[in-house]
């Protein structure tokens, strides 16, 4: 019986040695060696004491120069001296390049006359060409001569100015002396609107704007004052999710306090209902108001169809028990803001902002009974014919319309 056994042969490195470099002869000489007749890679890398991976990538290498050779029939060049080669090329280019700039600038220079070459240099960079730094180099003038020369240079006009503009100047200047508080896009909707009564048609905004901009017509950008971050989102993506309510105090000219709460719909920014007194607003009055508001938007109701949230501020009227008590009993979820964040009723905030500004602030009433006559038309006015940023600068019942019931 046989028995057939397998040695195997581990090689220990008992010390480093540094890596020796093969010339290019040695390493045709090596490849060589491996053609002859019954040697094989691994036996002459092991004999030489080169890994059999590096012996056969040389050998590879070989080959592919031999089948690149043969096929272009000429001599391989090595790609190193080929890179070369391309950055010369490169470097050639770049020069010729440059070169043919400078005689093109020079023979614009000759076209526009014998004169100083700062001056030459001047009129050739406000033509823009050609590039500050190419002028400045072919001319050999400092850059930055030329560059406080250009500034010194008067700027041309960039806005123009078409005929139906003055068309339209009279119709601007009608809504601003009516609305003086609007700015340009609120401007641009009701111009809009009274051009398509009279069967004309629509202008883009930026027109307005530019209009406006000629003729000192724009309002001033006020100054916003840094204030904490606020993450929360008051504004719903539906009608009936939450209604936000808040209170202000109008003065008139003798003296006289009116104080004013509202309930606003925090999707379609309509005032669903209000209520004014000149002795201040309790939590009855609080209590009248959600009830009304609850009648409007779903009828002779007791309970609400489906919960709504009720967000104020943390006044005596709101967080009264009663007033509370009521507003659950009818379906409202109460929610109240922390104390001394008035931002998270900001959009109730926001419109006692524009309320103040587009109403009060043109009127001057006299006396209560007479700013009172007016609230009526106000809110009026504010839910049919005010613009809103957020409702794609449509009226908060223009929006309910056409969006929202469309």
């Amino acid at each position: 019986m046989t028995i057939s056994t397998t040695v195997e042969c581990n090689e220990i490195i008992h010390s480093s040695t540094n890596r020796r470099r093969w010339t290019p002869l040695e390493k045709q000489q090596i490849v060589h060696e491996t053609y002859h007749s019954g040697a094989t890679v691994s036996y002459v890398a092991r004999k030489h004491g080169i890994p059999p991976s590096q012996l056969f990538y040389w050998r590879k290498l070989m080959e592919n120069s031999a089948l690149t050779g043969v096929k272009a029939e000429e001599a391989v060049v090595p790609q190193s001296e080929a890179n070369e080669l391309k950055k010369r090329i490169k470097q050639l280019e770049q020069v010729l390049g440059q070169k043919t700039l400078e005689n093109e600038i020079l023979r614009e220079a000759v076209k526009l006359g014998r004169g100083k070459k700062t001056d030459l240099a001047a009129t050739l960079a406000g033509n823009k060409r050609f590039r500050i730094r190419a002028i400045a180099r072919a001319l050999e003038i400092s850059r930055s001569n030329l560059t406080q020369r250009l500034k010194k240079m008067e700027p041309h006009s960039t806005h123009y100015c078409k005929t139906e503009d003055n068309e339209l100047l009279p119709y601007i200047r009608e809504i601003i002396d009516k609305r003086s508080s609007y700015g340009y896009r609120r401007v641009t909707i009701l111009l809009n609107h009274r051009l398509q009564s009279e069967g004309k048609l629509k202008v883009n905004h930026k027109r307005v704007y530019r209009i406006m901009k000629l003729n000192n017509l724009l309002l001033l950008a006020a100054k916003k004052k840094p204030t904490r971050s606020h993450d929360g989102k008051v504004i719903t993506m539906r009608s009936n999710t939450r209604w936000c309510s808040d209170c202000f105090t109008l003065q008139c000219a003798n003296g006289d306090r009116v104080h004013v709460a509202f309930a606003m719909d925090t999707c379609d920014r309509e005032v669903i209902s209000y209520i004014s007194s000149t002795i201040g607003i309790d939590g009855r009055a609080i209590r009248d108001l959600i009830f009304e508001s609850m009648e409007y938007r779903f009828g002779k109701v007791d309970v609400l169809p489906k919960p709504i949230q009720w967000l104020s501020d943390n006044g005596p009227c709101y967080v009264a028990r009663e007033t509370v008590e009521f507003a659950r009993n009818l379906g409202f979820d109460v929610r109240t803001t922390p104390a001394y964040s008035p931002e998270s009723n900001g959009m109730a905030e926001a419109f006692v902002k524009t309320f103040k500004r587009d109403y009060v602030a043109f009127s001057d009433p006299l006396d209560a009974h007479t700013l009172m006559k007016q609230l009526p038309a106000w809110f009026e006015d504010y839910n049919e014919n005010a613009p809103h940023k957020g409702l794609k600068m449509m009226a908060p019942r223009q929006f309910i319309k056409k969006v929202l019931r469309g």
